[in-house]
């Protein structure tokens, strides 16, 4: 069996992320999605091939994400797990190809996904939901109230960077599966504005519990 690789998104370059990196170093091959702290690269110039490409020459044959996102549905409450099961982007034009093979049909490997909702289940790592649609915006900025209206009647959970990594994954041979973190209700499905200080809040906050579930997950996941 090839090895196991972890992407972990922007909350692993906050202050709460060492213990995040640390827990899924000790099974996986790890991938922060973002850089360093230091070098913090924002959505949109992600170089998503160069990343999965790194992974695997590493040997990697999988792809677990970790991603922030922002619930459109206030039952989907901040600190909420899901694993979403198709995602929108059509302002995208990512591929690794240029020819033909471009033309594919694109989204989450299903017998993986199973795998990673089987192993999340018997670890007892918590509640995860199974299913849901995530939207992929541009970024950086957060998105409108208006745009969130419009997004809201399609999609469960939106974001900057899942659809773009999960295309050029499979693209790439790399079966992929996400983990969806709710890190905040996207602008407008509440009454006050979305403050960034309030999501980076939290995203800390959120960071024990994504630790303590990955470190139950991951060795079932690794075996």
């Amino acid at each position: 069996m090839g090895r196991l690789a972890v992407i972990l998104g922007s909350g692993a370059a906050g202050p709460g992320g060492a213990g995040i990196v640390a827990t899924a170093e000790r099974h996986a091959i790890v991938l922060q999605r973002h850089g360093p702290a230091d070098a913090y690269v924002l959505p949109h110039q992600i170089d998503h091939e160069a990343n999965l490409r790194s992974l695997s020459a590493a040997g990697c044959n999988r792809v677990l994400a970790i991603c922030s996102v922002g619930s459109l549905d206030p039952g989907l409450g901040v600190g909420s797990f899901a694993c979403p099961d198709d995602f929108i982007a059509l302002q995208l034009t990512v591929t690794s190809f240029d020819d033909p093979r471009g033309h594919a049909t694109a989204g989450f490997n299903p017998a993986w996904r199973g795998e990673v909702l089987a192993a999340w289940e018997a670890s007892g790592a918590g509640p995860l939901r199974d299913g849901g649609v995530y939207w992929q915006t541009n970024g950086p900025r957060f998105e409108t109230a208006a745009e969130i209206g419009l997004i809201a009647a399609h999609a469960d959970l939106v974001g900057m960077t899942l659809a773009s990594e999960c295309i050029v994954a499979g693209e790439l041979g790399l079966p992929y599966a996400a983990v969806c973190v709710v890190d905040n209700l996207a602008n407008g499905i509440e009454a006050k504005p979305l403050s960034p200080d309030a999501v980076e809040d939290h995203r800390e906050r959120n960071a024990g519990r994504l630790r303590n579930s990955l470190t139950a997950v991951l060795p079932k996941l690794v075996g």
